[in-house]
C-alpha cells in the first residue's frame, strides 16, 4: 500500500475537518432529515431530497479523510537535520533565472497544496524539478509556456 506524504499541520487540518464533520455537520444533517420527514409526502419534499444529497456528501468526505490519515506518512520537516536539500516539507526560496523574480514556496502533499499561500504539491512540476536539488543550483521547470529555469537561493526546515 503506497502511503502519501503529509506535514503535520496538514495532518492536523485534516483531523479537524474530520472532527468537525463528525461531531456537528452530521448531527445537523441527521436533525434536518428527521425535520424534513415530519412535513410529509418524501417524494415531493424538497428539503429532506437536499438533506439526503448533504448526507451524501458528509458521508463521502468523512471516507475520504478516513483513507488518506489511514495512508498518509506525517514527515516533521523541522526533525530532519538541515543539508541545503530540497525534500519533502521544506520552504524554498527560488529565483527565476531570466527575470530575477524571487519567490517562495513550501512543497507540501496534495491535499494541503494552495498556490495563493504558496504551498505547492509535491507533484508539481516545481516541485518535482526541485527535490534532490542543493542551494546554489539551476533547475529547469517544464512549464506549459516553455522551459523556465530557477536557481535555488535557500531552504529553510520551518
Amino acid at each position: 500500500m503506497q502511503k502519501y506524504p503529509m506535514t503535520l499541520a496538514g495532518e492536523k487540518t485534516l483531523r479537524e475537518e474530520l472532527d468537525k464533520l463528525k461531531k456537528e455537520d452530521r448531527p445537523k444533517i441527521s436533525k434536518a432529515i428527521a425535520e424534513a420527514r415530519e412535513h410529509g409526502d418524501l417524494k415531493e419534499n424538497a428539503e429532506y431530497h437536499a438533506a439526503r444529497e448533504q448526507q451524501g456528501f458528509c458521508e463521502a468526505r468523512i471516507q475520504d479523510i478516513e483513507g488518506k490519515l489511514s495512508n498518509c506518512q506525517v514527515i516533521d520537516v523541522k526533525s530532519i537535520p538541515e543539508t541545503g536539500k530540497v525534500i519533502f516539507g521544506v520552504t524554498v526560496k527560488i529565483i527565476n533565472v531570466d527575470t530575477d523574480q524571487e519567490i517562495t514556496y513550501q512543497i507540501v502533499g496534495q491535499d494541503e497544496a494552495n498556490v495563493r499561500l504558496n504551498k505547492i504539491s509535491v507533484s508539481s512540476p516545481i516541485a518535482r524539478a526541485l527535490i534532490g536539488k542543493e542551494v546554489g543550483d539551476v533547475v529547469v521547470v517544464n512549464a506549459p509556456s516553455g522551459d523556465v529555469e530557477y536557481e535555488i537561493d535557500e531552504v529553510k526546515h520551518i
